[in-house]
C-alpha cells in the first residue's frame, strides 16, 4: 500500500521515490552501513544515471529498486508499489510486472541462441507462443541483430551479447529498466553504440531507465544524474 505522505501529484510524476532508505550488511560480528538515509525522486520517462566511487552502495540501491533485496528502514516506492511494505510474493509479482535488468556481464544462457535468450524471459508473462516469437524477433531487429538470431552467445562479440541482453530486457516492455554498469566490460569504441542504442530505445518506448555507471559516455546520455557519496544520494 502506498504511503499517504506521498502526494498524488508526486506519484503522477515520480516512478521511484526513496525517503530515509537504509541498508546494512552483517558479516559475523561486523555490521556495515551501506545506505544511510537515502532520499531521491526519479521522474517517469527519465534516463536516470547514478554515479559514485566503487563500493559506495550503487548496486545495493539498484537491487532495492528492483526488489532483489529489501530495505532495513525508510520508505521506497517504485511504480506505485511500496516495496518497503511488500511481502516476498508481492515483490516477485512486482519484478515480473514492472522490471527488467541489464547486467554488466550479460548473463545470457550459453546453451540458448540469441532468439531463445530473449524468448525465455517472456515465458512467465502468459503470452502465446506466437507473441513471444514476435516480440523476440522485433527486439533483435531493433538492436541490429536480426541476422544473428540463431547464434549462440559464444559466437557473438561482447557488444553483440550486450545488445542481446538489452533486447531481452526490452522485450518484456518493462515500466522500469535497471542497468548495472552496462558498458563496464566494453571498450569505448564498443560501448558508445550500446549507450546510443539504450538511449534510442528508452526514447522510443517511453520506459524509465535507471543506470549505475562509471562511464562518462553514459553520464552524458542521462536526462537526470545522481551521485552517491558516503551512502547518500544527491542530484547533480
Amino acid at each position: 500500500m502506498l504511503q499517504p505522505s506521498i502526494t498524488r501529484s508526486r506519484l503522477m510524476t515520480s516512478i521511484i521515490t526513496a525517503d530515509g532508505v537504509c541498508k546494512d550488511y552483517v558479516t559475523g560480528p561486523v555490521r556495515t552501513s551501506v545506505l544511510r538515509q537515502v532520499a531521491m525522486s526519479v521522474p517517469e520517462g527519465a534516463f536516470a544515471v547514478l554515479v559514485g566511487p566503487s563500493g559506495c552502495g550503487k548496486s545495493t540501491l539498484l537491487n532495492l529498486i528492483g526488489a532483489l533485496d529489501t530495505v532495513d528502514a525508510g520508505q521506497l516506492s517504485v511504480a506505485g508499489t511500496a516495496l518497503h511494505d511488500a511481502s516476498t510474493a508481492d515483490l516477485m509479482r512486482f519484478r515480473r510486472a514492472h522490471v527488467s535488468f541489464v547486467f554488466q556481464y550479460y548473463q545470457l544462457l550459453p546453451t540458448l541462441t540469441a532468439q531463445e535468450n530473449v524468448e525465455v524471459v517472456l515465458e512467465s508473462l502468459r503470452l502465446s507462443n506466437a507473441e513471444i516469437e514476435e516480440r523476440a524477433t522485433s527486439m533483435l531487429k531493433a538492436v541490429g541483430l536480426a541476422d544473428k538470431h540463431a547464434r549462440f552467445p559464444g559466437e557473438l562479440s561482447g557488444g553483440e551479447q550486450q545488445r542481446v541482453a538489452i533486447a531481452r530486457a526490452l522485450a518484456k516492455r518493462p515500466t522500469l529498466l535497471l542497468a548495472d554498469e552496462p558498458t563496464g566490460s566494453l571498450d569505448r569504441e564498443t560501448g558508445r553504440p550500446i549507450v546510443d542504442l539504450m538511449k534510442a530505445q528508452q526514447q522510443a518506448t517511453g520506459s524509465t531507465f535507471f543506470v549505475v555507471t562509471h562511464d562518462p559516455v553514459v553520464v552524458e546520455a542521462g536526462t537526470h544524474v545522481y551521485e552517491m557519496v558516503d551512502g547518500q544520494v544527491a542530484a547533480r
